[in-house]
């Protein structure tokens, strides 16, 4: 019995042993550190001979610039969202514009050539590259007009791109040890680090630090194997373009003439008679009147003369809602489309000795965008050669209006006209004011708060109001229409008018108003012929409450739309405040 129980022990020490070996062995491997080398093209994402990795302020990307011919080429998309979105592509002509505050570069697909103005020089390189879905652009190019620096590595093709400045935390390697891409010692090796190897840290974390390396590798070193912080500041010579205005050295006070037939030139004198004030008036003279950028002309010599002869500045209107065949789009996104709108502008100012040009371009296409603001930037350079001002008249702000970009527009333009009115307008679901006081002080508070500087911002306000009628609906409440919690039991319109009409409708149909201080106000309705009538009145009082907003936002003056149907002792009231 004794004899079989020695094996049985034998065995059980000998499994016990392989157990505890294999608790060993998992334990030691557990924390000896990988040898494992790390595939630099995996790490950084490259699947092609031709696709360079990108790494911005020391982070990998997944953009991937392309290499051709030698050269580094990056998506114009890339470029404009991320780098400098003042370049400017043209789909439609294949041209590459660059507005400095000087002059308008261009550059064509797959040349080397570009102008500056009417002067051609050239690159060693192709400036733009167009593929079938793409268009890119050459780095060193871009690297001209950017406040970047770039480094380019091989094997695998990189570049290492910086547009922050600032202080870094540097640390240098203490001894031999290894990049890792994670945080533990079981993770690929990026690179076998020698002693002294400088690293710029990222992230300090409780015994692992983030790091990158010279050559743009980002991983993990263990903090043991580092030696003491130093700080470094990091910074880049490049001289920023810098932008001058034509501002006025008084407060514009600024109305609108509403001129649609030559005849009506020739009411200036009595437009003007019962006004006090004005410095400036812009007529509205011209518009695109077809998709080649040429404008209908309704200026006059004399008109001008006599604005000049009295003090008055002129600045024509141009606008792009009076004829509706022709596309905005279409002349805005075609460079020499868009070329011959502002020549034709431009020699109408000198021709009939305009001060100013007040550009109008309302209800354009989010899709447009970018042309409208290549056309700022196009037209403010040519006003500016010529001692013109240009204006620029802008909604209030809001999400879909972005496109028009208000805070690039002040880079170019000189004033910005802050149309602070159509709060509630004639296609309206619901009856309501067109300028109340809480609209306008947001309308002052966000174009503000958009980057636009103050002292270019001019104040629109309304001589008019809306009357709103809400007609009972022919129902009898039985079917599904009227049966809906949405359901609206009148048909409503309404009609624009000046401050006395409004005010006669009032007294005619025996109405009091209340002076509403939320909306800065007064209010009233009154019902005729089973119609309800709504008034949100403009007069002297509510526009000295708006004025009240210009003068706290210290913004460049006021503009009223329009001359004709303001109630004449308002200009009383103007004048305390501007001038």
């Amino acid at each position: 019995m004794k004899d079989k129980i020695i094996p049985i022990a034998a065995v059980l020490s000998l499994i016990f042993i392989i157990l505890v070996s294999i608790i060993v062995g998992k334990k030691i491997k557990q924390y000896v550190p990988s040898s494992e080398e790390q595939d630099l093209e995996t790490y950084f994402g490259i699947t092609s001979d031709d696709e360079i990795a990108i790494e911005l302020n020391h982070n990998i990307i997944e953009e991937k610039a392309l290499l051709r011919d030698g050269g580094i080429y990056l998506d114009f998309n890339y470029v404009h969202d991320n780098l400098n979105d003042r370049f400017y592509w043209d789909t439609n002509e294949n041209i590459l514009l660059y507005t400095t505050s000087s002059d308008v570069i261009k550059a064509s697909a797959d040349s080397k050539d570009y102008y500056i103005g009417r002067k051609k020089d050239s690159k060693p390189y192709k400036i733009v590259l167009v593929n079938v879905d793409k268009t890119y652009i050459a780095l060193d190019y871009v690297a001209e007009y950017t406040n970047l620096t770039y480094e380019y590595f091989e094997e695998p093709d990189r570049i290492l791109m910086q547009t922050k400045w600032g202080t870094v935390t540097k640390a240098a390697v203490k001894r031999k040890t290894q990049l890792r891409v994670e945080d533990s010692v079981k993770s690929n090796i990026l690179k076998e680090l020698e002693k002294d190897d400088t690293l710029i840290k990222l992230e300090t974390m409780k015994e692992w630090s983030k790091v990158a390396t010279e050559d743009g590798l980002i991983g993990y070193v263990q903090n043991k194997r580092l030696g003491a912080e130093t700080e470094e500041t990091q910074s880049h010579e490049f001289a920023e373009d810098t932008f001058t205005h034509q501002i006025r050295d008084y407060e514009i006070c600024m109305a609108w003439h509403q001129v649609t037939v030559p005849e009506a030139n020739s009411t200036i004198v009595n437009v003007l008679q019962n006004t006090k004030g004005i410095n400036v008036i812009s007529p509205t003279w011209f518009y695109l009147n077809d998709n080649d950028g040429n404008i209908a002309n309704l200026a006059s010599t004399d008109y001008v003369k006599y604005c000049h002869d009295k003090g008055i500045e002129v600045w024509g209107l141009v606008s792009n809602l009076e004829n509706s065949e022709v596309s905005s789009t279409e002349v805005l996104t075609h460079t020499s489309k868009r070329e011959n709108l502002e020549n034709q502008i431009i020699a109408a100012a000198i021709q009939y000795d305009l001060d100013g040009i007040n550009v109008d371009f309302e209800a354009l296409e989010s899709a447009v965008g970018e042309g409208f603001i290549q056309f700022i930037r196009e037209l403010s350079l040519k006003c500016d050669g010529n001692g013109i001002v240009l204006s620029v008249d802008n909604y209030v702000s809001s999400d879909y209006t972005k496109f028009y970009d208000r805070e690039e527009q002040a880079v170019f333009a000189d004033y910005l006209i802050v149309m602070a009115y159509d709060e509630h307008y004639a296609g309206s679901k619901e009856s309501g004011s067109v300028a109340s006081l809480g609209f306008v002080t947001k309308g002052a508070d966000d174009i503000l708060d958009e980057g636009v500087p103050a002292e270019q911002v001019v104040l629109g306000m309304p001589f008019f109001t809306r009357v709103w009628a809400e007609k009972p609906k022919d129902s009898d409440g039985d079917d599904a229409e009227s049966a809906s919690e949405n359901y609206i039991p009148y048909e409503l319109s309404s009609e624009a008018v000046g401050m006395l009409s409004a005010q006669r409708l009032m007294e005619v149909n025996g109405a009091e108003k209340t002076w509403l201080d939320d909306m800065g106000q007064f209010y009233t309705e009154y019902v005729n012929n089973n119609i309800t009538y709504k008034i949100w009145f403009e007069d002297v009082r509510s526009i000295e409450e708006k004025l009240k907003v210009m003068d706290s936002h210290k913004f460049a003056g006021a503009a009223f739309w329009k001359l004709g149907l303001e109630d004449t002792t308002v200009w009383d009231t103007i004048i305390k405040y501007i001038n």
